[in-house]
C-alpha cells in the first residue's frame, strides 16, 4: 500500500514549500467570487480565475467551482458533479491516478475546503493549505502571475501522464492525464429528504447551519428566496472556526467552539449553509477534531428555500447554550 504524501487534511506553508516540486502533488486554487447579498434574492457569483491569474502559488492551477467542477444541470449553484464528471474535470487540471492535491484560496479557506471535501468524496488524497494565499504571501514565499500554466505540459502532471502523438504520428508535446477511478463515499453527502427526515425527528442526526449568525436567524439579507434556518438545526458559523488571519483555530480552542454546539452523542452530523461552501469549512474543522460522522447537504438553503412547503424558522430557537463545565 502506497503511503500518502500528505500528513493530514491540513498543511501549512512550510510543508507545502518543501513539497511543491514533488511530481505527485497538484496544487489547485479554488477561489470563487460570491459577494454578500445586497437584498433578498441577490445571488451573484463568478469564477475566481481572474483573481488566480493576478497572483497565485507557483505551478498552481485554477479549479473553477463555478465551471467544470459544478453540475450545471442541478437546480442550485455549486452542485457537486457526478463522480465520473468530477474525475474527468480533475484530469483536465492534471489530477490523475496517483496524484495528491493541496487546495487553497484567497477567500478565507471555505472554497479550498469545498474542493477538499469533493475530492475526499471520490477517494482523491487531498489537503487544505492553512491560511490560504494570504498565509503563503505573509511568509514571504514567491507568487506567480499570468495564465500560462498548462496542465497538458506542466511538470506537476503526476505518475499517470501518458504522452500522445501529433497527427503525423510523431511524439507531440500534448500529455493526457488518466482520470482517477472514483472511490465513492456517499456517506459524505446528504440529500434534501435526509435533511427533512432529521428535521422532523424521524431519523437520528443533528443539523448544523454553518452560515453567519445573521444568515441563520434571518436578520441579514439572503441570496435565496426565503430567510431563516431549517427547523431543529443549530448554529455553528464556519468562518467562526478560523482566527483573524484565516488559519483554522488551534485544536483546543476549536474543540471548545465546536463543543458549545455539539456533543459526541449528537451523531450523525449534517452540515448545511447557503450552497454547501461554508458547510465544507465546518466539515474540515470537525474532521480535524477526529469526527467521522459528518456529511454535507449539497443543495443547502438554496434548494430548500425554493420549495415553499419546506419550513424555515427565524430567530435563534435552534441554538444551544454552551455546556456547563
Amino acid at each position: 500500500m502506497t503511503t500518502s504524501l500528505l500528513p493530514g487534511p491540513l498543511v501549512d506553508d512550510t510543508w507545502l514549500a518543501a513539497h511543491l516540486d514533488d511530481p505527485r502533488l497538484v496544487v489547485l486554487d479554488a477561489t470563487a467570487l460570491l459577494p454578500s447579498p445586497r437584498e433578498d434574492g441577490d445571488h451573484r457569483s463568478a469564477s475566481g480565475h481572474g483573481t488566480w491569474a493576478e497572483r497565485h502559488l507557483p505551478g498552481s492551477r485554477h479549479a473553477d467551482l463555478t465551471g467544470d467542477l459544478s453540475d450545471h444541470d442541478a437546480p442550485y449553484h455549486f452542485a457537486v458533479p457526478s463522480p465520473e464528471a468530477l474525475a474527468a474535470a480533475l484530469a483536465r487540471l492534471g489530477v490523475g491516478e496517483g496524484s495528491e492535491v493541496v487546495s487553497y484560496d484567497s477567500g478565507g479557506g471555505i472554497w479550498a475546503a469545498r474542493l477538499w471535501w469533493m475530492l475526499r468524496a471520490i477517494g482523491v488524497p487531498a489537503a487544505v493549505l492553512d491560511g490560504g494565499l494570504e498565509a503563503w504571501e505573509a511568509a514571504g514565499r514567491p507568487l506567480a502571475s499570468g495564465d500560462d500554466t498548462d496542465p497538458a505540459t506542466a511538470g506537476q502532471a503526476g505518475p499517470s501522464v501518458v504522452a500522445s502523438a501529433d497527427d503525423a504520428g510523431a511524439p507531440g508535446p500534448v500529455q493526457v492525464v488518466r482520470p482517477v477511478t472514483p472511490v465513492v463515499r456517499p456517506d459524505l453527502w446528504s440529500g434534501i429528504e435526509d435533511v427533512a427526515a432529521i428535521s422532523r425527528g424521524e431519523r437520528p442526526g443533528t443539523l448544523v447551519c454553518a452560515l453567519p449568525v445573521g444568515g441563520y436567524d434571518g436578520s441579514a439579507p439572503t441570496r435565496y428566496s426565503r430567510r431563516g434556518h431549517i427547523p431543529a438545526s443549530r448554529s455553528l458559523p464556519g468562518r467562526g472556526l478560523l482566527d483573524g488571519s484565516g488559519h483554522v483555530l488551534p485544536a483546543g480552542e476549536l474543540a471548545v467552539r465546536v463543543g458549545a454546539v455539539l456533543d459526541t452523542e449528537d451523531s450523525p452530523v449534517v452540515l448545511y449553509c447557503g450552497g454547501g461552501i461554508s458547510a465544507a469549512g465546518a466539515a474540515l474543522a470537525l474532521t480535524l477534531l477526529g469526527r467521522t460522522d459528518v456529511s454535507v447537504y449539497d443543495g443547502s438553503l438554496e434548494e430548500w428555500s425554493k420549495d415553499p412547503a419546506r419550513p424555515l424558522e427565524l430567530g435563534n430557537q435552534g441554538t444551544r447554550a454552551p455546556h456547563a463545565r
